[in-house]
């Protein structure tokens, strides 16, 4: 008798439990920005020249938006050049580790109006956040500076890097879109493009999606089997090189 009233009580616990459950799920609020791209797939063939992602989105109270789009992180190395007897040569090399390969912000401000620099801190938005400084062991004070400085200019030459945020437009008093330009030079990788709901310089809700930039077609199959079989590739390479070269030479003597 006991042990059937211990199970009774055991079973009216369980579906307690589930029945808050579901109360608490059922009551959850909505979120209050919803966002996603036209495209999570950007196809690099033989003839890419760039390309261009929109983003729509809305958002269900009053505030800011801000979209970041930052590339994989990866590794770079930088070459600094010297006068040496009269010839240029590399004369010192830093390397960045684990930073994007791309990074570009739209907002419909501009960053020091909308958000707080703890905001930015916290959640690696702006140039300044995004793991650029050098650790004080490689290169420290205007040195350091000297260096980034550098990468930067050079990843926004080949565009990216986009200093300048691109423009959140509202279409209403809730719907809202923005657009980013990929370079022809964009690195492959999984790219995450983030919307921030802001109100008064505080993140109330954020929505993070993928987006895949990859080689497609003969290029992607030339790409992989230059990574997975790298000898042969190189002696491929040497041949029809050396072949081109003797057709080239056999049409020049007939000329």
């Amino acid at each position: 008798m006991i042990m059937i009233r211990a199970r009774y009580l055991l079973n009216l616990t369980l579906i307690l439990s589930f029945a808050s459950l579901l109360l608490i799920a059922d009551t959850k609020p909505v979120g209050a920005i919803e966002a996603d791209l036209s495209s999570h797939l950007v196809a690099i063939r033989a003839d890419f020249s760039g390309d261009r992602i929109q983003l729509y989105g809305s958002i269900n109270t009053p505030g800011e938006v801000l979209v970041v789009m930052r590339g994989p992180d990866t590794d770079f190395k930088m070459l600094r050049k010297s006068r040496v007897a009269g010839i240029w040569m590399n004369t010192a090399s830093m390397t960045f580790e684990d930073v994007p390969s791309f990074y570009a912000i739209a907002s419909t401000g501009p960053l020091d109006e909308i958000t707080s620099s703890a905001t930015r801190a916290l959640n690696n938005i702006g140039f300044n956040n995004i793991g650029l400084d050098l650790p004080i062991i490689k290169a420290a004070g205007s040195l350091a500076k000297d260096w980034k400085d550098s990468l930067i200019r050079n990843l926004m030459r080949s565009g990216n890097y986009q200093l300048e945020s691109a423009e959140v437009i509202f279409l209403g008093e809730h719907l809202f879109k923005t657009e980013f330009e990929l370079p022809s030079s964009v690195p492959t990788g999984t790219y995450f493009v983030s919307v921030y709901h802001l109100r008064n310089g505080q993140i109330i809700d954020a929505r993070t999606t993928p987006l895949s930039v990859s080689k497609i077609g003969l290029e992607a199959e030339i790409f992989d089997y230059a990574h997975q079989h790298g000898a042969m590739y190189g002696i491929i390479a040497i041949f029809i090189a050396l072949i081109s070269g003797w057709i080239g030479h056999l049409a020049f003597r007939k000329g």
